[in-house]
């Protein structure tokens, strides 16, 4: 187990050396600090009465705090969930294929580390930088309307969480492709992919009867069933940072099939990689 979390510090490391991590920091600490700033908000029992945006009036019709923020925290959720796993692919796509590149996999199987080490710690350090800017984000969004509105909820932290465990799915995909191929593009590549088949597949029975009855159909039935419903977790995410009711039917099972999802890609990719020669 010490192996594995010294690859994951040897990865957070990295992270932190690079200035695409540091900028995305950078932006999303600007973007919380203008909001605050730039956001009044007047609140009188619990009621929204007025509030202004860079000086300029919104909506003046007054409502509940907790029913005005729902939109915001809805659109605040999907951002996060889309925008969150889109920078993951990018920002994250290189760090297995360099682990991996000739010269660097000879050093590390040098070590005293077993194959299983080496790609469990890049998974496992990957994960902890996706959850530290997840949870970054989320909390000063609830930080900054807690503070203006006295309204606090813990649903845009919730959501945040989802969003990475859905990312781990999608990057399970990324770090397997990395042990076939040392290839940063084609690992970003396949990793845009699962993300749009994940959409696709939390839309399966809306989308199959537009498709032809027969094979096309039953192949497309066939594949999204194996596939992690990823739009269906972001819809449960945006439902749970407005603090509305689940319109999904089981949330524990698509966090179910996220899980089998990932931990089955995964498994071909240890099983590959203890089998590679180098």
């Amino acid at each position: 187990m010490r192996g594995v979390v010294g690859i994951a510090g040897y990865v957070l490391r990295e992270a932190a050396s690079r200035k695409f991590i540091l900028a995305f920091l950078l932006g999303v600490t600007a973007v919380l600090v203008t909001l605050s700033l730039s956001l009044k908000i007047e609140v009188v029992d619990g009621a929204l009465a007025a509030s202004r945006l860079f000086g300029e009036a919104m909506r003046m019709d007054i409502r509940a705090v907790d029913v005005a923020l729902k939109p915001v925290f809805m659109a605040a959720a999907a951002v996060v969930f889309y925008g969150g796993i889109l920078f993951g692919i990018v920002a994250c796509s290189d760090f297995a294929p360099s682990l991996l590149s000739p010269g660097r996999i000879e050093h590390l199987l040098a070590l005293p580390l077993r194959r299983w080490h080496i790609l469990a710690g890049t998974f496992l350090g990957v994960m902890t930088l996706a959850v530290l800017g997840a949870l970054y984000g989320s909390l000063g969004l609830v930080l900054i309307f807690g503070v203006k509105t006295g309204y606090w909820t813990a649903g845009p932290i919730i959501a945040a969480l989802l969003a990475c465990v859905s990312f781990a799915a999608v990057y399970a995909v990324m770090l397997t492709t990395a042990t076939l191929v040392r290839s940063a593009a084609l690992c970003a590549a396949l990793g845009g992919i699962t993300l749009v088949a994940g959409i696709l597949a939390g839309y399966r029975t809306k989308i199959a009867p537009f498709l032809e009855e027969g094979l096309s159909r039953n192949l497309f039935k066939g594949v999204t069933m194996l596939l992690p419903r990823l739009s269906s977790l972001a819809q449960a995410s945006m439902d749970l940072a407005a603090s509305t009711p689940l319109g999904v039917q089981s949330l524990a099972m698509l966090l179910v099939g996220v899980f089998v999802f990932g931990m089955g890609v995964l498994a071909v990719g240890f099983w590959w990689f203890e089998g590679r020669d180098y």
